[in-house]
């Protein structure tokens, strides 16, 4: 049986500078309608390659159980780890001004023709592509989960149980995370001692 490490493989490459944390993640959020998990992950992973995709199932992660957006938090992750304070200030700053602007001007345009068939015709389909997209990025990014502590397949069961858990049986997402999150988290705990006894030994 294969042993499983956690992902510690540095990525090729990394920001210049504050300002091109600022021009990328603006460039990131313009692009991010509807399905933006797909659109961060080819951004940061296959494209600039700052991160792993190992990284980036696990920077993922943590941005999914923090308050507020996931790819806020993963702005300020990103900034804060290249270049502490301002970096994640410039990151965060990129993710949300032009959007900012965007959005208003939307929601006038959007309000003088909200009532028309045509209008909500369109926002279904949005709503159906971009979950096609989150799908596509999850099931892509299935294989790097072969790296993880806990190994694929166990990952693969604790994912199906959180989604019958949310999505069939409708539980608190709360209870889901401490239940189903916090048991993961001291099994990969566990897992991780393991691992560092017998490479000691």
């Amino acid at each position: 049986m294969p042993e499983h490490t956690p992902a510690t493989d540095a990525p090729p490459n990394r920001p210049r500078s504050r300002t091109d944390l600022f021009l990328s993640f603006t460039w990131l959020a313009l692009q991010g309608f509807g399905g933006v998990l797909a659109v961060v992950q080819r951004e940061l992973v296959e494209k600039k390659r700052w991160m792993t995709r190992e990284q980036f199932v696990e920077d993922w992660a943590v941005a999914q159980i923090m308050p507020g957006p996931n790819v806020v938090n993963l702005s300020l992750m990103i900034g804060g780890r290249y270049f502490g304070l301002p970096g994640a200030l410039a990151a965060l700053s990129g993710m949300l001004a032009a959007p900012l602007v965007l959005v208003l001007l939307l929601a006038a345009l959007y309000g003088s023709v909200a009532d028309s068939a045509a209008a909500q015709g369109a926002l279904r389909g949005m709503g159906a592509v971009a979950a096609g997209l989150i799908t596509a990025t999850g099931i892509k990014l299935i294989a790097a989960l072969d790296r993880n502590a806990m190994g694929l397949w166990v990952c693969i069961a604790l994912a199906a149980l959180t989604f019958t858990a949310i999505a069939l049986l409708r539980l608190p997402l709360a209870w889901v995370l401490l239940v189903i999150g916090g048991g993961a988290c001291l099994w990969a705990y566990r897992v991780l001692g393991r691992v560092s006894q017998e490479a000691q030994a």
